[in-house]
């Protein structure tokens, strides 16, 4: 009886031990959670971008309040919060819960959270179309896997990436970063090009273009005379060649390819991206033609469906 009684006193004791052990587990609170260099995600590992690169991409980017920026995998938040404390609608993308509550938490200790706004998705199964600057920093298979959604963006939206290319398409612009940055210290620019390749008609005869990305090439038959159309090339809805001893430029607007006067020209033409496209650096005021002063009329329309 002594030995039975014991044993059964002993049951609420033990069970005490373990009620008040698991009470100072649960009370006891949960580390926020910190980012690792080189963590694995689900396509990529974890690498934060340089504060002086993102200062950098988004100058190269030229944002402004009217823009809609979305980062793919955003990590920690830093590139959409310093997009947002511009006064720039930035929206970061990232597969990984932590790093989502963690930016968040990033864009309320900023002053940002109107601003910046974070969302858990897939990158790939993220539609993206609206924004006007995507911004990135994955791997260059990624990127190539991108790219076709990319190119089907509105025409004059600005792609940039940390480091890393998109195969054949050619940046319109790479920059480096300041000294303060020791590693993955680069980045590229596009804009995405409005599509012009097939046939377009003239008053007097027709233009063909044949379009790689932002390259153009084909020929412009008005008349009796064909001319091979070179230094080609569409920035955006911008489009510019020289046949001839004669530059033209336009601006697509639908199927109609609209000529710009040199006020207009200059306009477009005078941020720090578009000028260091190589074929818009040395237009002269007194030698410019564009389509309308060229004799072609105010606009050249399609005369076949545009390629895909």
């Amino acid at each position: 009886m002594t030995l039975s009684r014991s044993f059964t006193l002993s049951l609420p004791a033990s069970a005490a031990a373990v009620i008040a052990a698991l009470s100072f587990a649960l009370a006891e609170p949960k580390a926020p959670f910190e980012p690792r260099v080189g963590q694995s995600g689900k396509d990529v590992i974890w690498v934060p971008t340089a504060q002086a690169l993102v200062d950098r991409m988004l100058n190269l980017a030229e944002i402004t309040p009217a823009d809609l920026l979305m980062d793919l995998g955003s990590g920690d938040g830093r590139t959409v919060i310093t997009a947002a404390s511009r006064g720039t609608r930035a929206i970061g993308v990232e597969y990984n819960p932590e790093m989502v509550v963690l930016s968040r938490r990033n864009a309320k200790v900023a002053g940002v959270s109107e601003r910046a706004t974070f969302m858990e998705a897939d990158l790939f199964a993220t539609d993206f179309s609206k924004a006007t600057v995507v911004t990135m920093f994955l791997l260059p298979s990624i990127n190539l896997k991108l790219r076709p959604k990319i190119l089907e963006m509105r025409p004059g939206t600005r792609v940039v990436s940390n480091s890393f290319d998109m195969g054949d398409w050619r940046p319109e612009q790479t920059v480096e970063a300041p000294g303060e940055c020791t590693s993955y210290c680069r980045a590229h620019l596009w804009i995405v090009p409005a599509k012009v390749e097939g046939t377009w008609k003239l008053p007097e005869g027709d233009m063909r273009l044949e379009q790689t990305y932002q390259t153009l090439h084909g020929t412009l038959r008005s008349g009796n005379s064909t001319m091979n159309i070179t230094d080609g090339k569409v920035i955006g809805e911008t489009v510019s060649f020289i046949a001839g001893d004669t530059r033209y430029t336009g601006r697509v607007n639908g199927n109609a390819i609209e000529g710009l006067s040199p006020r207009e020209l200059m306009s477009r033409f005078r941020s720090s991206y578009h000028l260091a496209a190589p074929s818009f650096t040395n237009f002269g005021i007194g030698t410019l033609k564009t389509f309308e002063s060229s004799g072609f009329g105010s606009e050249v329309r399609r005369s076949d469906s545009p390629r895909e």
